[in-house]
């Protein structure tokens, strides 16, 4: 069974970590000096969160496949879609050695396919510092927020 998968960029971890502890009433599953993960069954959900040099906000959404053939479900999924941005095998990310597909969506926002084969001491390898989290986000425009808490429109 597939799991749902979230990755926010975060300024202050700390103050997230409380925030996201108190939010999924439990606490992170990993917890590093610039990342913390859940690993939720309610919902289902792989939520991580860490400080590193993007803009903070949502990075990518993902599927993390439990074996080997769901992630080549899901990869040749995306194939015949034609929005494999880049396929990884034995990477390291996340403090996890993981094997993924990247793609992004119609309008840009990139999703993370993989299978996790187990723990990593260092957030990515050494030479896969580009590499790590997948390709560089493509530019994004940014607009008023509909229905947020800053928001004065009214959502129809």
């Amino acid at each position: 069974m597939k799991r749902f998968h979230v990755h926010v960029n975060v300024t202050d971890l700390d103050a997230s970590i409380a925030f996201y502890s108190q939010l999924f009433a439990a606490t992170p599953a990993v917890v590093r000096p610039d990342y913390a993960k859940w690993m939720l069954d309610d919902p289902r959900i792989n939520f991580a969160i860490s400080r590193r040099d993007r803009i903070a906000g949502v990075d990518h959404l993902g599927l993390q496949a439990e074996s080997a053939d769901e992630l080549a479900d899901i990869g040749a999924r995306l194939a015949a879609a034609d929005a494999i941005k880049l396929a990884e095998t034995g990477t390291t990310c996340c403090y996890a050695r993981s094997d993924k597909y990247w793609s992004e969506d119609p309008q840009g926002l990139r999703w993370e396919t993989f299978q996790t084969h187990g723990e990593a001491t260092t957030y990515f390898a050494p030479t896969d510092d580009a590499a790590c989290c997948g390709p560089a986000p493509a530019a994004r425009e940014t607009r008023a927020t509909c229905c947020g808490p800053a928001s004065t429109s009214r959502c129809g």
